[in-house]
Parts: structure tokens; sequence; C-alpha cells
């Protein structure tokens, strides 16, 4: 603590990166209370019998291989500051070999819409470098470690995730991807500064720094505007980008045939993944209002494969009629860190009125270059097999992207209600309602108090949400009863959500404890092979994969985990409530429209149950 102030002291300005090194390392948690709480979580979705015989290789597992296995992980932990990390990022992203672009990626909608820039035609080039500019500005910030240290409560926050939103790519590999990141602060050294630019099939690229000074607006105008009328007046490029959407082995045997096809091939791949980020210029018109997001967030999401880079940390998107919106790769990082950046971004751009009032001198800059890549028929017939895989897939994806405008944050704080709770409680019981029995769901706490920390799984739904669900289907249940039950419900989400971002979760320990018995080639424990471990969605199996996204007027989007699942995610603010949900077309039994309308008539239900407790 000593050296810690004293470096306060000496720095009248925090340094982004100051305090990594002294973040706690992130703990194990104690065996029992974790296998506590998982027999306390799987509760609702079994019964007496089932229950019982859970409980019994709960017990026989904490008894015997589960102890051992403990241990184990408790010396893994000692010889390293976060024993999670490399873990979770194999088995959650790098591991997987389906389309991560689509299944894993996050994307949303930008709110300029609801103030400096309304959908209008012929803006396109115009909003995309004035967003750009102030993205380079937040780049430069975090070189010279200007950004502000994030905390909560007063306990500082890794900030490790914001180097990996510029300079930051996916490479694919045949059984295990990996990610490349080359940036640098100011005082680690040279840190690429150039931009690629997608369109019409085509890929681009540009220095953002010319003789040691940023492009400017005006500057990155003339740069946007070249590649836009090139495109414009000559024919369609081959879209290599769409590869990027492919299964993860199959993109990863045709980028080596295409190094193989001309080592130029391979230079130009480089240029693409240490590029800062990507700028991508989308023909399509999406429609949006303040309201509904819907078609922009679509856009965002599952849009044109061609010109994005599915596999880049950041892709800003900028449609032809104003709207923009962000497409990334979740591998390196979580969304909060994406959402602190456009939030700084979304303020300096009110603060000018969406406008530059700079110098509109440009200088004599060099042009844009084009990466052409060598290509032969077989790569043309792959990108054409590649497009048809996607829009096949996405064409089942139904999302809606509305605003719930009765009311928000202010009103929930107002009846003394956690504001984010309120909204998991709702999606519990919209569920239920839907569907007629409880839904398993993974909410997303973050752990980011500890070292490198990512995330840990709150599980909403809860023997206390499952009862008071009950109750407010049961027409002969009293105010006075469903006001108890709910303030149970709670109050036991609450205590989850305190217990996982300080690292006393259970769901990772669990994965921890999995991974060790097969680093060490044993047989997988018996507690995972049971099925109420699957049915409480354990082993990705969450029917709800939902994500409270803040309480700015950022919010985004991912699919469902599973097929017959939803994916819900929200954003929060004083008068409002944007909700994004996704499901399958293809599943009978899901309808996001359905669910996302279900849970605005229960946010109505349950401010109406603590108005009424009032009179």
């Amino acid at each position: 603590i000593c050296i810690m102030e004293k470096q306060v002291l000496e720095s009248s300005q925090e340094r982004t990166f100051q305090y990594q090194d002294f973040l706690p390392s992130l703990p194990v948690p104690a065996l029992d209370e974790s296998l506590s709480k998982y027999l306390d979580a799987v509760k609702p979705f079994l019964n007496q019998e089932e229950y019982q015989r859970t409980e019994d290789i709960v017990k026989k597992f904490e008894n015997g291989i589960g102890k051992e296995l403990h241990q184990k992980l408790l010396e893994r932990a000692k010889t390293r500051r976060n024993w999670l990390e490399d873990w979770w990022l194999n088995v959650a992203y790098l591991d997987l070999r389906i389309s991560t672009q689509i299944h894993c990626n996050m994307g949303g909608p930008s709110p300029y819409i609801e103030h400096c820039w309304p959908p209008k035609e012929g803006t396109q080039i115009e909003r995309a470098c004035i967003n750009t500019w102030h993205i380079l500005k937040f780049w430069d910030l975090l070189r010279t470690e200007k950004v502000p240290i994030e905390r909560s409560m007063d306990e500082v926050l890794d900030m490790s995730q914001f180097r990996k939103l510029f300079c930051t790519c996916r490479i694919p590999g045949v059984t295990r991807d990996s990610i490349s990141n080359y940036f640098k602060t100011e005082t680690e050294g040279e840190c690429p500064s150039h931009l690629v630019v997608l369109c019409r099939g085509r890929v681009f690229a540009f220095d953002a720094i010319h003789e040691g000074n940023m492009l400017t607006p005006p500057e990155i105008f003339r740069q946007l505007t070249h590649i836009q009328k090139t495109c414009h007046s000559e024919p369609d490029g081959p879209g290599l980008a769409a590869l990027t959407s492919s299964e993860r082995t199959k993109w990863a045997e045709l980028r080596e045939y295409l190094i193989n096809l001309d080592p130029k091939n391979l230079t130009l791949l480089e240029k693409i993944q240490q590029s800062l980020f990507a700028v991508c210029l989308d023909d399509s018109r999406p429609h949006a209002t303040p309201e509904d997001y819907t078609e922009v967030t679509r856009m965002g999401l599952a849009g044109d494969p061609t010109v994005r880079w599915g596999d880049k940390s950041y892709n800003g998107i900028f449609f032809s009629n104003g709207t923009c919106g962000a497409f990334c790769d979740h591998s390196p990082f979580d969304a909060m860190a994406l959402i602190s950046m456009s939030h700084y971004t979304e303020k300096n751009i009110i603060e000018n009125e969406g406008k530059w009032k700079g110098s509109n001198k440009v200088r004599d800059i060099p042009w844009p270059e084009e990466l052409v890549f060598t290509v032969d028929q077989k790569i043309i017939n792959e990108i054409g097999y590649a497009k048809e895989f996607y829009y096949k897939k996405v064409s089942d994806l139904q999302l809606v992207n509305y605003a719930f405008t009765s009311f928000g944050k202010a009103l929930i704080r107002k009846q003394k209600l956690h504001p984010d709770t309120f909204v998991q409680l709702a999606i519990q019981l919209a569920y239920y309602k839907c569907h007629g029995r409880p839904g398993c769901c993974y909410e997303t706490a973050m752990t980011r108090r500890f070292y490198h920390g990512r995330t840990e799984t709150v599980r909403s739904c809860t023997m206390e949400a499952v009862e008071w669900c009950k109750s407010m289907l049961d027409p002969s249940e009293s105010t006075y009863q469903r006001l108890q039950l709910m303030h149970q419900a709670f109050a036991k989400h609450n205590k989850m959500r305190r217990d996982c971002e300080n690292g006393k979760g259970f769901d990772r320990h669990l994965l921890g404890l999995l991974l060790i018995a097969q680093e060490q080639g044993l047989p997988v424990p018996e507690l995972y092979m049971d099925n109420a471990f699957t049915a409480s969605g354990g082993g990705g199996n969450f029917v709800l994969s939902t994500s409270l996204t803040g309480y700015t007027r950022f919010n985004g989007s991912a699919v469902p985990m599973v097929q017959h699942g939803y994916g819900f995610f929200y954003s929060i603010r004083d008068d409002r409530i944007i909700t994004s949900c996704s499901s399958w077309k293809s599943c009978p039994e899901t309808d996001a429209e359905v669910l996302c309308r279900t849970v605005y008539l229960c946010f109505q239900d349950m401010i109406q149950l603590t108005i009424a407790a009032q009179l």
C-alpha cells in the first residue's frame, strides 16, 4: 500500500495501467462452499428423487476425487496470478470450431440517432470520419495512459482488457485459434497506427498518423471518400473478409492455402491483423428510431460478411443512411471495455454537436493503398460457399431491440430496488409465463477486481425466484405474499452477484476442477455427467444467456447459447430500459418478440406490485 501511495503522490495524474501489478490474484473458492451453492442452483430443475441422487453424487465428489482436484487447483493457483485466464480463453473462445463470427461475436447499434445524427442519406463518410477520429483520440489516451482507471466501490478494477481494443486480431488455427495483439503504450514502444477500410468486397489501408500528427476528420474524410469513389466506380472486390465467418478449422486451412498461393498474401493478412481497427462502409440502410433499434442491431450483428473482418477486435460499421454500429470479436475482451470507449466517443461527439469544429486544412498525405490479395478459382468458390453458409445461418436468427419507455432506473431506485436485479427477475417471470417452467439463466458478473479478471456466472434462476414466479401466476396469492417473495428473490440475487464479483462464484471453480481432471488424463467425474449439471445450464447449456450492458446509451447483442434458448441483453437508463432479445426461428418453442413483450408486461407487474404495497 505504501508503494501505491508513493506512486500516487509522485504522479498527480493516475496512469491507466499503474495499479496492474498491485491487483489481488484471482482466488480459488472453498470447495464445500462452491458445491453447496451448486446444489442450491440445481434445485429448481429437479424433483425430490433426482435432487437426492444429485446430492449423493456431490457428497461423493466432495469427499473423493473433488478433494484431490481441488488440491491440484490450489497448487496451480500458487504459481499464477490468475489460475483461470489461459483456460478460460481457450475453452470459452479459442478452442471453438464453430463459426465464432456468428456464435461468439458481439454487435450493437450506436445511439447517435437519438441526438446529433438522425438517419440521413449522404452523411455516411462525414459521420464515419468524425466517429473514427474520436476513437483514434481514445487510442491516443490509452497510448499515453490517460484513460481514467475504472473503480467499483472505490476498488481499482483491472484495465488490461483495454489493451486489446486496438491492434488486436484473432488468428484461426487448425485445432485452436490464437490472438495477436500489437498494442503498446508510448513507454513500451512503437505501436501500429494504420486503419483498414472495407468497402464493396475490397480492403484498403492508410496511416492515421502523418509526420507525427494524427489525421484530422477532414483528412480522414479525404481518405474515405477516395476509397468510396474508387469502389463505386469499379467492379466489387472478391469479398475475402467473408472467409472469417467460416468454421474455424476451415478458415485456418484456407488461410494457409492463401499464404502458400502467394507469400504476399501473408503480408496483407498481417497488415489487417496489426491495424488499429477496421472501418466498414456498408451499403445497407437499416431503419432506426430511439424506440426501435432492431434493424441496425441486426445489421451490426449479422450484416454483410464481406465488409467486416470478423476476427478483428473492433469493426466500426457505417451504413449508407448515416446510422452506425460496432462488431467485435469477443475473445480478447468483454463488453464493458468496449462500452467505456463508446461512451467516451459519444460524450465527445455530443460536446461538438456531431460536427468537426477545427481546421479544414488537409495536408498532402499519401493516398490509401489497396490490399489486393492473390486469389484463384478455389478461393473464389470458397468465398461463395462461406457467404452461402453465413446467410443460411443468420437468416434463422430472430432479433428484436426495443426501448421500454414507461420508466427506468429512476423509478426502480425510488422503490429501493436494484435495477439489474429488477430486470433479471422480470426475465425469469417472463420465461415462466411463456414456457410454464423455470429457465436456467446465465448472467455475466465481472471479476475485474482481480488481476486479469473477466467474468463469473450469476445463475439467476434461484428457488426464491421460482417461488415468486409461481405466486405471480397464482390468482389466490395476496399482494403482501407476492411482495415478500419478491424481496426474498431480490436479496438472493444481490448476494449472488456480490459473491461472484468477489471471486466466490462456483461455475468457474467447477470448470477448473474439470480441466484439472482432463489435464491429468482422469475420467470425467460423475458430477459433470449427471443430468442435473446440464439441466441447470452447466457446460454451456443455459437457455437464457443474459447480460447488463451498463447504464449508458449503449447496448449490444449476441446470439443464444443453445438452439432452444434466448440471448437477452439490456441497458438501463433513468427513463427507459433498452432490451435486445435473440432466438432461432427454427426452434418452434422460442420467439424473441414474444419473450421481449412479455418482459415488458412483467416490468409493469413488478412496479405495480411495489406501488400497491405502499398504498
